[in-house]
């Protein structure tokens, strides 16, 4: 990657980053997990008009940093209507009663001792099937978290092995669309870029099994709030479970592997819990529309997608728990991508962005520091340009022709895209991914970073395994030229 003539040093790149990084630690101090309600969209925001001021100061016009941002801006669209259309799912999946019925299944098999390993690989299991770590986040996700609360689980630590095993799964599922854009940027057969991921991938998941398993058995629920059967009971009270209600689930999972667009099943998803709020909960739509006739029926259903609603069990424990916030409640994190995403634009606009990866490439020496740099290089996209795909489409342009003189196979670029790229935007608090999960699972993105396992070795796991040189696949000069 060529630096233009307008491009500023690399200390002057380095400014902004340095401010943003500086000032989202103040709000996190100040503010805790509110940050997210204002005080880092701000901090963003500031931090791009430094990018900005630095580029015209070196004579970049107005007109082109503004084109920069609405280039970058369209890439959040698709992640805005997602979300606006998983809060619908979610609430309409709680007051349907299909997520309660998944909490009180949950509790009455859930071993405290192996839960957080199991949350990981049931995660893991349907991200693979679905394709989506978003997805899984969303439905099994929740289940999850709330069946963790229920057993005095760390909430922390469960939404850690949430994400954990949505992202193997995300990683080796040939539906993903991360693995799809990853192999397809590298040039690389996508069944063969799975299989090569599989020598990274699953090591890192059982490192972080491992250590899921180690955290279940040395845990203590002395602070549990609620015992599970006591959840039970307030919740069959109030909310009419049923199996016939994991049909919908079901459903979902079959219209994924049927390769159903992401929208259109989000939309279909959010429409059968609509459905099944009427089969099932009846007397819940009608109280929430204030009258027991159509009128009730459309105000409960509207408020149901749109507002804050919660469920009255007598228990305020599992109130909490079955509370919903519908369309609305993902305003904050909406709000944050897009001032995320400004940001990136603002750094890719004004050349930032290009020194800073610029003075990334003189660092490398050898293969084991091109793998090296290539991971710093996606989280330092991941940091910047605050969404995935910019991340794997970026670096997946810039580094080719390395590999190709290093005669390393371009199946080692596309598999250091996916460990470092894909799997780390869910750690970054402003990224689309991490503002995603933080806002879908009711966790702070830096209270949850610590307990990604999977996501935290991955990256490392890259680089030592192409340190130790263990099935590296190469290529011959001539093949390259070809």
């Amino acid at each position: 990657m060529q630096t233009p003539a307008n491009s500023p040093t690399l200390t002057l790149a380095l400014l902004p980053l340095t401010l943003l990084l500086i000032l989202l630690g103040v709000n996190v101090a100040l503010f805790g997990d509110s940050a997210i309600e204002g005080p880092n969209q701000i901090a963003l925001i500031i931090a791009g008009v430094m990018a900005a001021l630095i580029s015209i100061r070196r004579g970049v016009a107005w007109s082109d940093l503004q084109d920069g941002m609405l280039k970058v801006v369209h890439v959040a669209l698709t992640p805005i209507l997602m979300l606006l259309l998983i809060g619908a799912l979610a609430s309409t999946w709680m007051i349907s009663g299909i997520v309660p019925t998944l909490i009180v299944l949950g509790l009455q098999l859930a071993d405290p001792a192996w839960f957080y390993a199991a949350a990981a690989v049931v995660c893991a299991i349907v991200s693979t099937a679905v394709g989506s770590s978003w997805t899984t986040a969303a439905t099994i996700g929740v289940a999850m978290m709330a069946t963790g609360q229920g057993l005095g689980m760390s909430l922390p630590v469960t939404a850690g092995a949430v994400i954990s095993g949505a992202y193997f799964g995300d990683k080796l599922s040939p539906l993903s669309d991360t693995t799809n854009l990853a192999s397809g940027v590298c040039g690389v057969d996508l069944f063969q870029h799975v299989r090569y991921l599989f020598l990274t991938t699953l090591p890192s998941f059982v490192l972080a099994l491992g250590l899921f398993i180690a955290m279940g058995l040395t845990h203590s629920a002395e602070g549990q709030i609620a015992q599970p059967a006591e959840m039970i009971n307030a919740i069959n009270r109030n909310v009419h479970t049923s199996g016939w209600l994991l049909l919908v689930p079901a459903l979902v999972v079959f219209a994924i592997v049927r390769k159903m667009p992401a929208l259109p099943l989000m939309f279909f998803a959010t429409l059968l819990g609509s459905l099944c709020s009427l089969l099932f909960q009846r007397e819940l739509v009608y109280l929430i529309g204030g009258s027991e006739d159509w009128s009730g029926i459309y105000r409960g259903l509207i408020a149901t997608l749109v507002t804050d609603n919660a469920i009255s069990t007598g228990n305020a424990f599992t109130d909490d728990l079955l509370s919903t916030s519908g369309m609305a409640g993902m305003l904050n994190t909406i709000w944050l991508i897009l001032c995320a995403v400004v940001f990136g634009g603002l750094m890719e606009a004004s050349g930032c962005l290009t020194s800073l990866l610029n003075g990334l490439n003189r660092l490398v020496k050898g293969p084991s520091s091109l793998v090296a740099t290539t991971s710093g290089t996606c989280g330092v996209l991941n940091l910047t340009a605050s969404e995935q795909y910019l991340t794997l489409l970026i670096a997946g342009r810039m580094y080719p022709e390395l590999y190709d003189q290093y005669n390393l196979s371009q199946k080692n670029l596309s598999r250091t895209l996916e460990d470092s790229g894909t799997v780390t935007s869910v750690l970054v608090p402003w990224n689309t991914c991490g503002a995603y999960h933080a806002t879908v699972l009711g966790i702070g993105t830096l209270s949850y970073l610590p307990f990604c396992f999977f996501n935290l070795i991955s990256p490392l796991m890259t680089v030592l395994v192409m340190r130790l040189g263990w099935k590296i696949e190469t290529t011959s000069p001539a093949q390259n030229a070809q």
